[in-house]
């Protein structure tokens, strides 16, 4: 009987040690494989800037905004990407990297640190109308904490 009892308290430890296989979840395509991220792929909308009050706080990406760095915000684009902003109204046109969140004004599609902005317009301007233009989408860009 001993036996028995014994033989039983095995078997029942050894089928809670058996390890089920693991169910294969399925994740959607992240945002940087969207056709929408493509090179190339250009986007027409209203930017404005952003500078003195946001100098030296940490954005969305982890980095420190630095005004004077040629960055933008983007609700949407991957952090890291780089873009061509061109104003529609004098064809200037300057490269900036994706490294924060934003605008939050509606009708806004990007927010430009204070450099940026100038290289295609006086700051006084305040928004533009732009084309953004996808240059690198290869997300390289490494978290600063």
């Amino acid at each position: 009987m001993k036996k028995l009892v014994l033989a039983i308290i095995i078997a029942i430890a050894l089928v809670g040690c058996y390890n089920t296989p693991k169910k294969t979840v399925s994740y959607p395509k992240s945002h940087v494989q969207n056709s929408r991220f493509k090179v190339g792929n250009t986007i027409r909308g209203k930017a404005s800037w952003y500078g003195d009050f946001f100098h030296g706080k940490k954005t969305a990406s982890g980095e420190k905004y630095n005004m004077y760095n040629l960055t933008a915000a983007n609700k949407t684009l991957p952090f890291g990407t780089i873009v061509r902003v061109k104003n529609l109204d004098n064809g200037k046109s300057v490269k900036v990297k994706i490294n924060d969140r934003g605008p939050y004004v509606k009708g806004r599609m990007i927010d430009l640190s204070r450099a940026a902005f100038e290289k295609i317009a006086p700051l006084r301007v305040g928004v533009l109308n732009i084309e953004v233009t996808i240059l690198d989408a290869s997300n390289t860009f490494r978290y600063k904490h």
